[in-house]
């Protein structure tokens, strides 16, 4: 087996437990008051001026416990509405763009989302489970809807993939299909659906990373066996995951690419018929490639496929970077390439990206802003080519706030 940063690995096989449970019930009733509330002391620079007006996108503040739901609207920050939830740990939006699910260390709640944003919580303020989840994604088809969440238990790294009714919520005693996946120092740093829904790829820290196949038209959508990477050694971590919009590639972003001597980060650009073909795994030419900073903590494939943005983290206290990478292709041949000079400064350890719905910015999260006068906790970046210009920089509350995920209405 081969490690993240040497030579192309080899796709491992590994057997996934795969087994059905009732979801029980919750009585955990969230708190419903300050629902439109603005973020106290947000303040917003305009860095470069733009006319430019985005989708709705959402924040979500774990220090402070918020929900934020923004717009930007002629090259100016809205606030949509700020809205408390305890302990949130994780953020996803259902691709009907009927409800927004986060995740906390109580349960699972679900927000309807109305056609300007706005959330209301749902399931008559009540939990839909009590998984305390590190990530979470939702699978649509034809027949099923599924809120899949991963988390860490005895050892291993588990997912459940809760059926959903029409009102975006579970039906007991509905079985709730589960898997396991046993890796060496389990955590889960990040999960993605691929967009035709048949893998769901989880970073795993040290644990390497792993490629689950999904098939959400099934009563038993979790396949029997993945496709695992495993880091070479306890100095590697992979911290991000992410699948080009038309799944040419597939990318994995890791700490310590080279070795315990090596503080740089680096992506790894894998090509996605050589994972569903079941043989070896093949990097595309130039990589892996360095992320541009010792902590790549989010990958985000830009909706052409032709550029790929990676945000790094520089420690706790340093400002980070959001680097870009172009991708060409020949035929069905693909390469990434990054010239030296395709970075841009971000906030104390970016931690989360996501593209606007209308195509227009790139939007980053920094969960490291600790003080009042620190420095932004969300930006905004308008997009030319593949590089990025800093548009707006904002606070999302009070600091520190932990601006911790930021999820965007799909296009």
């Amino acid at each position: 087996m081969t490690g993240f940063g040497r030579t192309s690995p080899q796709a491992v096989t590994m057997k996934i437990k795969i087994g059905a449970v009732l979801l029980a019930a919750t009585a955990f009733v969230a708190g419903c008051s300050g629902f439109w509330t603005l973020p106290p002391s947000t303040s917003t620079t305009t860095t470069t001026p733009t006319t430019l007006s985005s989708g709705i996108f959402y924040v979500l503040n774990q220090t402070t416990g918020q929900i934020v739901a923004y717009k930007i609207v002629t090259g100016s920050l809205t606030t949509i509405g700020t809205y408390p939830i305890t302990g949130p740990t994780a953020i996803a939006i259902d691709p009907n763009l009927d409800f927004l699910y986060v995740s906390t260390l109580t349960g699972i709640f679900v927000y309807n989302i109305d056609s300007g944003g706005a959330l209301t919580l749902g399931n008559n303020s009540q939990a839909i489970s009590y998984d305390i989840a590190s990530a979470l994604q939702v699978a649509t088809s034809t027949n099923n809807s599924w809120l899949i969440d991963a988390f860490t238990n005895t050892g291993q790294v588990q997912m459940n993939a809760i059926p959903l009714n029409s009102s975006g919520t579970y039906t007991s005693p509905a079985n709730v299909p589960k898997a396991y996946i046993t890796v060496t120092s389990p955590s889960v740093k990040q999960m993605v659906l691929s967009p035709k829904g048949d893998y769901l790829f989880l970073a795993m820290g040290s644990g390497g990373a792993v490629a689950v196949p999904f098939n959400s038209g099934s009563s038993s959508p979790f396949g029997s066996t993945a496709t695992t990477i495993t880091a070479a050694s306890s100095q590697q971590a992979a911290l991000s995951v992410a699948v080009d919009p038309t799944e040419r590639m597939f990318y994995v972003s890791e700490t310590n690419a080279a070795g315990s001597s090596d503080t740089s980060g680096a992506l790894l650009a894998f090509s996605y018929s050589s994972l569903t073909s079941g043989g070896a795994l093949t990097q595309i030419s130039g990589s892996p490639i360095a992320s541009g900073g010792g902590s790549p903590s989010a990958i985000l494939p830009e909706a052409s496929g032709d550029y790929v943005y990676v945000a790094n983290g520089q420690g706790e206290t340093g400002a980070g970077n959001i680097t870009w990478f172009s991708i060409t292709a020949s035929g069905t041949t693909y390469s990434i390439a990054s010239p030296s000079s395709n970075s841009i400064a971000a906030g104390v350890f970016p931690f989360g990206l996501a593209e606007d719905s209308d195509d227009y910015f790139v939007l980053a999260v920094s969960t490291g802003g600790t003080t009042s006068s620190g420095d932004p906790d969300l930006e905004a970046f308008t997009m030319s080519s593949g590089a990025l210009t800093a548009a707006i920089a904002s606070k999302t509350g009070t600091d520190p706030v932990g601006a911790w995920a930021i999820a965007a209405l799909p296009q």
